[in-house]
């Protein structure tokens, strides 16, 4: 492959990516709130994709997200510090542990259900458990 070649496929890959990843940043952006107001669906890491999304293609949408009153100092302490305050963690167990009673006890017929939601929830509740309240 000659040099102008491979020109024309860094151009083409660059072309092909941003809008690509600007589409996953408001995907995430939109499931995000979406997790807001349904049990079960997380906010604060379809937040985070969308942010590092936003910080490759562009810098008004990750300012934006990065500085938003809601959302934005969750944001902010996860990428700084990677710390999740106990505010929040709170809320997140809380809201899973909900999620699987409401599948558990109103929506599943068996044992299989719960236990793939449980495969998911107690890895991601143990890693939210296990991470710093603050900043060392």
């Amino acid at each position: 492959m000659n040099q102008d070649n491979k020109k024309q496929n860094v151009t083409l890959t660059r072309r092909l990516t941003r809008p690509f990843l600007l589409s996953l940043g408001w995907l995430a952006v939109s499931l995000g709130f979406i997790g807001v107001f349904v049990p079960g669906i997380p906010t604060t890491p379809f937040l985070l994709v969308a942010l590092w999304a936003f910080s490759k293609t562009s810098k008004k949408f990750h300012n934006w997200l990065y500085n938003h009153p809601k959302f934005g100092q969750s944001l902010r302490d996860w990428h700084q510090h990677r710390v999740i305050t106990v505010r929040v963690k709170f809320i997140a167990i809380v809201t899973m542990a909900v999620s699987f009673l409401w599948i558990f006890f109103g929506i599943a017929d068996d044992w299989v259900l719960p236990t793939i939601v449980g495969v998911f929830l107690i890895p991601s509740a143990i890693f939210i458990i296990t991470r710093p309240n603050r900043p060392k």
